[in-house]
């Protein structure tokens, strides 16, 4: 079974938290807490760390722009409001949607959905921004932007980067790309490995890099790198 998504809803009117909590129900595969004291919904969030936040805005004591400024920075919110003066403040601190009161359940269906884009969106596995080798004794850190590419030499490789410097390195050429993001490198032949963004122009032999540098295009790549790149 999915574990289920857990929400919060802060609203002193206790109708209003009824609402949420019947469309929370027709969707299913929701854990929802609801709380009329938004001080205590407030401790409650950064205690759990719930997934999606609905908050009201015009409450007795305390705004719900206030109470989303001080939420966790993983927390998603919606904001659930009879007032429509606060939309522009509400993207302001970066909040998923904002539904004016009263809505319907195909609206407040919608921005959960939304809320559940941005969750998944963050969730995602982020590519590595660098690259740990071995060069002679030392490790050492190459950020992936820097490089430009990287060339096969009998049981070593040499990673050119846009500082000029050469890093040299005992690891073959196909291990090496394994460490790669896929979607930024491209092995051009047997002994290359560029990075796209870097690419200035190119035909069936051969690319022309932006700092001058000309590589061949390897016969067996030469299909794959031209269907990639034509895409591109």
């Amino acid at each position: 079974m999915d574990e289920l998504i857990k929400c919060v809803a802060i609203d002193d009117e206790p109708l209003a938290l009824d609402v949420i909590a019947k469309f929370c129900q027709r969707i299913g595969g929701i854990s929802l807490s609801v709380f009329s004291d938004p001080e205590a919904g407030l401790e409650m969030i950064r205690r759990e760390k719930p997934d999606i936040a609905f908050l009201d805005i015009e409450m007795e004591n305390i705004s719900g722009l206030t109470i989303a400024s001080q939420l966790p920075e993983e927390t998603c919110f919606i904001f659930t409001t009879a007032y429509l003066d606060y939309a522009m403040s509400g993207f302001e601190l970066d909040a998923v949607d904002y539904l004016h009161k009263p809505f319907a359940f195909s609206r407040f269906q919608t921005a959960y959905a939304k809320a559940l884009r941005r969750i998944r969106r963050d969730e995602r596995p982020q590519a590595p921004q660098c690259i740990l080798v071995k060069q002679e004794y030392s490790n050492v850190s190459i950020p992936l932007p820097e490089i430009i590419y990287i060339e096969a030499m009998e049981g070593y490789v040499k990673i050119f980067r846009e500082n000029g410097e050469c890093t040299l390195s005992r690891i073959i050429l196909k291990n090496i790309g394994s460490q790669l993001p896929e979607r930024d490198f491209l092995r051009i032949h047997r002994s290359y490995i560029v990075q796209r963004s870097k690419i200035r122009r190119f035909n069936r032999r051969e690319v022309e890099l932006k700092n001058g540098k000309t590589l061949p295009i390897g016969r067996q790549y030469s299909a794959e790198v031209a269907a990639i790149l034509e895409g591109a």
